[in-house]
């Protein structure tokens, strides 16, 4: 079985093109954060996905790992797709979405990188009036894509991963899908 890696920066289109190509292969949607939430309440440890940042690091660590851990056991029944973020922009930088401890447990095949223009990437977020995100420009959202990138080979040298860049264009949904279902089959 399979344990595929997928993430985009918000606005790449990486949910769009996921719920597609769930419709077509059979492959297990796992969000990593639902899962860190769900090991989290079930320890007692939170109530909510916004008190998981305010856990001490530590915690954080073993919530990690043990969502890593139950993701890579479902991973031995059926072909996974995790759903995560290579990186997260914070005020003080960019953090690894998958840290070392991560990536040991988790022991992923593939990362599949979902991209689009910079310029694309702003206009959907203007457009998205369901999100609340924070005002970027075009320089920050390039940036962010290279750090993916940057990141996701970083994951691969440590895990003999292989790692697939596939472009989502405006008005070109339909390829995006294609290239993702024919890379996963």
């Amino acid at each position: 079985m399979k344990l595929v890696v997928i993430a985009g920066i918000p606005g790449s289109g990486s949910t769009t093109v996921l719920t597609k190509v769930l419709e077509e292969l059979d492959y297990t949607h796992v969000n990593y954060g639902d899962v860190m939430l769900e090991i989290a309440k079930s320890d007692c440890l939170v109530e909510d996905r916004d008190s998981l940042r305010k856990l001490s690091p530590d915690l954080q660590k073993e919530v990690q790992e043990n969502a890593a851990q139950s993701i890579r056991e479902k991973s031995e029944q059926s072909n996974i797709i995790v759903d995560t973020h290579c990186t997260i922009k914070t005020p003080s930088g960019f953090l690894p979405g998958l840290p070392k401890w991560v990536l040991d447990q988790l022991k992923p095949d593939m990362f599949v990188l979902l991209e689009a223009d910079g310029d694309e990437i702003l206009k959907r977020r203007i457009s998205d009036t369901t999100r609340t995100r924070d005002s970027e420009r075009l320089k920050d959202i390039d940036i962010h894509q290279e750090m993916n990138r940057a990141a996701a080979m970083a994951y691969a040298v440590l895990t003999g991963a292989t790692v697939k860049i596939i472009e989502n264009h405006d008005n070109r949904l339909d390829e995006a899908v294609e290239e993702m279902v024919k890379t996963l089959k």
